[in-house]
Order: C-alpha cells, then sequence, then structure tokens
C-alpha cells in the first residue's frame, strides 16, 4: 500500500487530537481494562530499550511511530463509541480530562519556578 503525501499530511495532523483522546480515555474508568492493558503494553514495547528483530512478521518492521499510531487507532477503536464521542466533546470544548491535566502540570512548574526563584534570590540577597 503506498502512502501519498496527502495521506501522510492528514495522518500526522490527526496526531495530537488522537493522543489527546487516547489519554482521555486511558483516564476513564468506564473504559475496559483490557484495551488499556494492550496500549500501555504496546507503549512499553516503544520505550524500551529493546529492539525487535526484523524477522518478526510486521510488528518488527513497524517503526516507533507506526507502531504509536497503530496502537492508539486500535486503542481507540476498542472503546466504547458513546465514551469516545463524549470525550471527543470535551476535547474539542478544551475541557477534557487532558487540558485539566495539562493546566494542572502548567500550574505545578510555575509553582516551582517561583519558589525556585524565591530560594535563588534568598541566597543571593542575603
Amino acid at each position: 500500500m503506498k502512502l501519498s503525501i496527502r495521506h501522510v499530511r492528514t495522518l500526522i495532523s490527526e496526531i495530537p487530537t488522537q493522543g489527546k483522546l487516547a489519554y482521555c480515555l486511558l483516564r476513564d474508568e468506564r473504559v475496559p481494562a483490557a484495551p488499556k492493558v494492550a496500549l500501555l503494553g504496546a507503549i512499553g514495547l516503544i520505550v524500551s530499550p529493546l529492539d525487535l528483530p526484523a524477522w518478526i512478521p510486521v510488528v518488527g518492521e513497524l517503526d516507533v511511530l507506526a507502531l504509536g499510531i497503530l496502537s492508539i487507532k486500535v486503542f481507540v477503536e476498542a472503546c466504547p463509541e458513546d465514551l469516545i464521542l463524549e470525550h471527543r466533546r470535551l476535547i474539542h470544548d478544551r475541557e477534557s480530562r487532558w487540558d485539566e491535566d495539562r493546566q494542572a502540570g502548567v500550574g505545578m512548574v510555575r509553582h516551582g519556578l517561583v519558589r525556585a526563584v524565591e530560594t535563588w534570590r534568598s541566597r543571593t540577597v542575603g
């Protein structure tokens, strides 16, 4: 199967949205455990220092990006349709778990930077 440049661009432009959707579904308690385990296994394989040999059919030939995209796609498709639609709406409205966790992370970083600057100032000024 040959991919055109247009198909590749479309695929790449969907990565952030699909990643957010997978994150939200992974954090949702209503999603069954089996798809979550499969996704986490694929992510573990991606970040693992082990490199799959090329002799393993299909998997050995996939690079990390393709495996990541495929695992997220399969995970999302294994989730209940009503949850997918709910999370897509929340992502669109910027009210998703992704948005909440990102905002909390930004807040923690800001707090840490403020404390670091205050500590640095107290040591250099005093």
